[in-house]
This record gives structure tokens, C-alpha cells and sequence, in this order.
């Protein structure tokens, strides 16, 4: 069969998330929103084959995401097998998880393997630990808070609004100098995201928050939820020279906006070593892996 790919339009937003809602996963990576703001970084479209959503991404080797939905696995698969094989180039399927590589090995004994990337792994925390910090483990991360209120005993926590969105978006844009962004193509791009997604919130359904601090925001965060009892913080920025920034804005954002989520997806560290030594301190539940998958060969 013929798959017709199309770009990621926000009409489109109805349609994608009725595959999501048919089969939810606990990857970051599908929901809309994240699907809309980075698809041109990735070169990004979308298509419907035997009755599930599938993504393909036009950056470097063209690769297909899982499908989504609730028909047969079976025909898409051999679909897109055969889309693969009609442009002549090698069947690569991304961001797969353990439960969705298995039932194609079910399908398929044999036929596919998969290699998992460590820097593409999602932290998953549970929200009362995140809300609480409770135990010996996390006792640093209560004493950065404390030391936080002490400091600015004027501090708030507020939802992003179009009142406050500026002073977010100016705090993205110092965020940007500090970090060297100019440089980075990787953290460009990052901001870049950060930025539409700030002014995109209420068309995505992104919930945002922010702490303001002495008069000035110098923290805000934003995410949305993702699948039935998961919560994913999409971006978080702090002013790295206001002490205790970070751990307020992630315990705020949690009692404030994630309610009702027993998990909160932090997002994957990209091999980032200060990243991923963050993401360890507030030790994870687990782990959400996800995989590249491609046919062994000799098949």
C-alpha cells in the first residue's frame, strides 16, 4: 500500500492524539506537542498505514517510529517493510520500548533485533517523592530548597500566563547566553523548542509554572501529560547563579501542575554527563528505554 507522509500542522492535533489515546506508552516523545515542535529539527512527518499512526524521520537515515493504535500490528509492519524495501534502503524503526519490541518478536521470531541507547532513556520518578523529598537520599535537595526560602522570603509560584510569558521568554533568552547556545548547535535547537513552546502553550495544551524570586521569574518549567498515569516535564529552566532554583521549580511544578499522575517523566539526559548526574540524584522509579530496531541479517 501507498503511505502518504504529511508535515505536523496544529489541525492535525485532534487526529494524533486519538492514536495516543487508543495505545498510551510512557515514551516522552509522543505526544503532540513534543511531535510538533521538534518535526523540523528532525525533518519529521506523519502518515496512517493499516489503521496506526506511524512517524517517519527524514534526519540522517530515514527510520519509522512504533505504531500507534489498536489494529493488527501485523499489516503496518509488512507495510512498512515494503516501503523500506521499495526506496531501497534498510528498515530502521526508533524509539521502541521493551514491551513494543516484544510484540513484534512475538509477530516476528527472529526477524528484528534491537540496540538500546542509554542517552535516549527517559527518567521516570514517582510524584510523591518528587513533592516530598522525603528520606535520607534526597536530604540535600531539601536543604537546597530551604536554604532557597531562606534567602528569598518573597519567593511565589505562579502558572505561566500571556502576563508573565515575556518574563519567561527573557529568562530563556539570558538562559541561552550563560550556556553558550551560539555555539551549540544541539542546545540551540533546545531553546529554540523551549521558546515556541512557551508562546505555543495554550494550542499544545502545555501547562506551565514558573518561581519568581526578588521580583524577577528566575525559574519556569513546562510539560503536559503523557499517556494514562504519567506526567512529562518538557523543559525547565533556572537562572544558575540563584541558589536552590532548580530543586524549587521541580518541586513546585509538581505539587502545582501534575496532580493525579502516580509518574513524572523527566525526559532522557543525552549523554550530557552534568545532566545525567542531576537526573540520578533524584533517583528514578526506573528507567524508560527505548531502542533502535533494524532486521538482522539474515533475514
Amino acid at each position: 500500500m501507498e503511505i502518504t507522509w504529511k508535515k505536523i500542522a496544529l489541525q492535525d492535533k485532534e487526529e494524533i492524539s486519538s492514536y495516543y489515546k487508543k495505545m498510551p506508552v510512557r515514551n516522552c516523545e509522543f505526544t503532540f506537542a513534543n511531535n510538533y515542535l521538534w518535526a523540523p529539527f528532525y525533518q519529521i512527518r506523519w502518515g496512517v498505514a493499516e489503521g496506526r499512526l506511524v512517524f517517519l524521520s527524514g534526519e540522517g537515515d530515514f527510520s519509522v517510529s512504533f505504531p500507534q493504535g489498536d489494529m493488527p500490528l501485523g499489516p503496518v509492519v509488512e507495510a512498512l517493510l515494503a516501503y523500506f524495501k521499495e526506496l531501497g534502503k534498510a528498515f530502521r524503526m526508533h524509539l521502541v520500548s521493551p514491551d513494543q519490541f516484544q510484540e513484534l518478536e512475538a509477530l516476528y521470531p527472529g526477524k528484528f533485533e534491537i540496540a538500546y541507547n542509554r542517552d535516549k532513556a527517559d527518567y521516570v520518578y514517582e510524584r510523591e517523592k518528587l513533592l516530598t523529598l522525603a528520606g535520607k537520599k534526597l536530604h540535600g535537595k531539601r536543604n537546597h530548597i530551604n536554604k532557597f526560602k531562606g534567602n528569598y522570603p518573597d519567593w511565589s509560584y505562579e502558572p505561566v500566563t500571556a502576563e508573565n510569558e515575556e518574563e519567561c521568554l527573557e529568562l530563556a533568552k539570558r538562559w541561552r547566553t550563560l550556556n553558550g547556545c551560539e555555539e551549540d548547535e544541539e542546545k540551540s535547537e533546545e531553546l529554540c523548542v523551549t521558546m515556541n513552546a512557551l508562546q505555543m502553550r495554550e494550542a499544545l495544551d502545555l501547562r506551565g509554572g514558573l518561581i519568581r524570586a526578588g521580583g524577577r521569574v528566575v525559574a519556569f518549567s513546562l510539560g503536559e501529560p503523557c499517556g494514562e498515569d504519567m506526567f512529562v516535564v518538557h523543559m525547565e529552566k533556572a537562572y544558575p547563579d540563584v541558589q536552590g532554583a532548580y530543586p524549587m521549580i521541580n518541586q513546585q511544578f509538581v505539587e502545582h501542575e501534575t496532580e493525579g499522575f502516580p509518574y513524572i517523566n523527566r525526559e532522557e539526559d543525552t549523554g550530557a554527563e552534568g545532566l545525567r548526574k542531576a537526573k540520578l540524584s533524584y533517583y528514578p522509579a526506573f528507567m524508560m528505554e527505548k531502542g533502535t530496531v533494524t532486521v538482522r541479517q539474515q533475514f
